[in-house]
């Protein structure tokens, strides 16, 4: 029985798949089988999957698109090993990722359930990002409400290892969600096991063509969802449930929205009106969608203009012949 399960959900990336499988397979840590769910895609992802010709592979296809959560859930339940992990199947783990891992569990309590490590973001461009990861450690005592008040947000999942007793304690993948899968998970998680953060970057995560990171009605949708799912806690903190109010209004009133949007900030407000980003960001939204759009641009590139990053390496996507020709 292999020690980790590693799942791969994948669609439609049959030219990024192999160096994510790869950097799996080149792990100094050798215990753990590999299940590619293959979440519908509609170009040759099986045939990548497969030329690998490695027994510690397993390819599951759903005959149609489900969802990330889905395609996670197909993983953990054909999972064997003791311990669950993610990768994405375009991202890719340093080679050292998995041991480092392992050995913060190795004698740990039960109740440490999710180790995960810092990451690097690599951009449209190829530039290599510092990527801000929050620690959520056990001696804080507050797990669970730094959870509900969304500091787990930047945890990646393809960096997590998650103990096998979380999906039997705090259940599976939430599939109604379309967006923050992951951050709901580990809010659930939260309430019942403690995290370990590695201070270390240990994988390359890269944005993706046309993620939903961009959609606001998505977004708004899923902060809807969870802060339905999670209210009788969030309101025991005016202020964290304000956040929740906040973030819903600005995503509404980006996808011109402005009605409903203007409620939400309302509420925000009013919930906790000691903040003053709160009320200029309200005010704004009195002024309709090109005033809205531009401030909330300005603030991006102030935001992404104090971003440290550094030219990334060779990123040429995985071809098939490539791995066959230096392989043989």
């Amino acid at each position: 029985m292999p020690k980790v399960s590693v799942i791969i959900p994948t669609y439609n990336r049959a030219h990024l798949i192999g160096r994510a499988i790869k950097s799996v397979i080149n792990q100094t840590y050798q215990d753990f089988e590999i299940i590619v769910v293959d979440d519908g895609s509609t170009d040759n992802t099986e045939e990548i999957v497969k030329s690998f010709n490695d027994p510690r592979i397993r390819y599951i296809r759903h005959e149609k698109n489900k969802g990330e959560a889905a395609a996670r859930n197909t993983g953990i339940e054909a999972a064997k090993g003791k311990y669950i992990a993610f990768q994405d199947s375009d991202d890719e783990w340093f080679p050292e990722k998995l041991e480092k891992q392992m050995k913060i569990f190795e004698g740990a309590s039960s109740r440490l359930g999710i180790v995960y490590t810092s990451m690097y973001r690599i951009d449209k461009e190829g530039r290599k990002h510092d990527f801000k990861t929050p620690t959520i450690m056990p001696e804080d005592g507050l797990v669970y409400r730094r959870a509900l008040d969304y500091q787990v947000l930047n945890i990646g999942i393809g960096t997590a290892v998650v103990r096998r007793t979380c999906f039997n304690i705090a259940g599976m993948f939430d599939e109604q969600l379309q967006y923050f899968v992951d951050l709901e998970f580990f809010i659930r998680s939260a309430k019942h096991f403690y995290f370990y953060h590695i201070n270390e970057p240990l994988i390359n995560y890269y944005e993706a063509e046309g993620s939903l990171g961009g959609d606001p009605k998505a977004l708004a949708v899923a902060r809807k969802l969870i802060l339905e799912k999670y209210f009788k806690d969030i309101e025991k903190d005016k202020k964290v449930l304000s956040k929740h109010y906040f973030s819903i209004g600005v995503n509404l009133c980006l996808n011109n929205n402005f009605k409903e949007g203007r409620n939400y900030l309302i509420k925000a407000v009013k919930t906790y009106p000691l903040n003053i980003k709160f009320l200029l960001v309200t005010f704004l939204a009195f002024f309709g969608q090109g005033v809205f759009n531009k401030a909330t641009e300005i603030y991006r590139k102030l935001k992404l203009g104090t971003e440290k990053y550094v030219k990334c390496g060779d990123q040429t996507p995985f071809l098939l012949e490539n791995y066959v020709e230096k392989d043989k």
